[in-house]
């Protein structure tokens, strides 16, 4: 199975994730129980094009993305009241992240399935992200992320910094 710059299949789990209302908190409280960092802090996370089942989407959302092993661990805190997935799952397992060579085919397979697409958007980095509703059978969502060159570097560099970290500069931001 071929595996991406920061350890995991092409086309399987690459990250899991977690809505909170306090991401501060949260960070701390995953790295000091679960060793995981350090973190890098994404505030008014760029998503161009986004809905929320079908209708344009204004949440404001700060993410935090963190690494234990080769997996990736993402924090989720919406800044505002706005209708989204995110206020739907508050405050515990949101989804599961699935890598996606070919986004387009990954999307329809799952409302193949029968699964509604919930979310779509573009991030900063330009790289297509749709979450399907698999709640009913999975405890959670799946969120699809188009595995374009700059999404492995950006998961790559997030893995490599937890790599013999000791607890220095626990958050980080990308500049």
């Amino acid at each position: 199975m071929p595996l991406l710059n920061f350890g995991q299949p092409t086309d399987g789990v690459i990250q899991i994730a977690f809505t909170c209302d306090d991401i501060h908190r949260a960070m701390a409280d995953y790295t000091k129980r679960l060793n995981i960092g350090p973190w890098f802090l994404i505030e008014h996370f760029p998503l161009a094009d986004f809905t929320y089942r079908g209708k344009p989407c204004d949440a404001d959302l700060t993410i935090a993305l963190g690494a234990s092993g080769h997996m990736i661990f993402e924090l989720i805190q919406q800044n505002n009241d706005a209708p989204s997935v995110y206020n739907e799952r508050p405050n515990g397992f949101h989804h599961f992240a699935l890598s996606c060579p070919d986004f387009d085919a990954s999307v329809q397979f799952y409302k193949d399935l029968g699964y509604e697409q919930a979310l779509y958007g573009v991030a900063g980095v330009g790289a297509r992200a749709a979450y399907m509703d698999t709640t009913r059978t999975l405890g959670g969502m799946i969120e699809l992320i188009e595995m374009v060159p700059t999404v492995e570097k950006l998961f790559t560099t997030i893995q490599l910094a937890s790599v013999g970290w000791q607890g220095e500069d626990p958050v980080r931001t990308f500049g």
